[in-house]
């Protein structure tokens, strides 16, 4: 069988590529918890796949540090110390500082009004209580900026690393002022790029991340990565 079921199709591409990006999206939703092992009996019917695919993705997410591969004992999802994570957020910060410098420089009108309608149904997420909703509109405002960068090598580094902290940096609970002020930044971000000021956007995005650290890491830390 080489393709899933309606609901859970893969369109014809490199099948394995197909296979590491729906699990990918397992790892970063959370559904695959930290050092969970993968199942490939159960995930080859989920797919209604071959073990061969499987396997390719396998390997594929290995090198993207989101699996790690057990000798002779297949393999489970990667872990991060704190400490670990920590300095991977701090690169992150500075990987989206100079993103943001760089989209002053190239960003068109029609993409800041895209990322404005994002950031006005984020904050509209926000007061209805939709929290899934609220982190879905975040992360596509980060990553609109990075893509306005038009850098490949820059979002390469930024989406491979960022894959590894996503679940935790999107859905790390908050206090009310610590959403206040992720709200009242992110604002800012709109009037910076408004203004092409990347000199701003820039500081304003390093210090956006790192004020996120100590809220992540302890998420991170709960949900079991030691």
């Amino acid at each position: 069988m080489n393709k899933i079921e309606s609901g859970f199709g893969i369109s014809r591409r490199y099948l394995h590529d197909e296979v590491a990006d729906r699990m990918r999206e397992l790892i970063q939703s959370g559904e695959m918890e930290p050092k969970e092992r993968i199942n490939e009996s159960e995930l080859t019917e989920r797919f209604g796949i071959s073990r061969t695919p499987l396997r390719e993705a396998i390997k594929i997410l290995a090198t993207e540090g989101l699996l790690e591969l057990l000798p002779n004992r297949g393999a489970r999802v990667a872990s991060i110390t704190e400490a670990e994570l920590e300095d991977m957020i701090e690169v992150i910060a500075g990987l989206e500082a100079t993103a943001g410098d760089l989209a002053c420089r190239t960003i068109t009108d029609d993409e800041i009004d895209a990322i404005q309608v994002d950031h006005d149904a984020m904050v509209g997420a926000f007061k209805a209580g939709d929290e899934a909703g609220y982190f879905a509109h975040n992360r596509l405002i980060h990553e609109a900026i990075m893509a306005a960068a038009r850098n490949g090598t820059l979002s390469s580094i930024y989406l491979s690393l960022s894959g590894r902290v996503q679940r935790s940096r999107y859905r790390a609970h908050q206090t009310e002022d610590q959403w206040q002020q992720a709200m009242s930044e992110h604002e800012q971000m709109i009037v910076h790029l408004r203004a092409r000021d990347g000199a701003a956007l820039g500081s304003l995005l390093r210090e956006h991340i790192r004020g996120k650290k100590r809220v992540i890491a302890a998420n991170y830390v709960d949900l079991g990565a030691a």
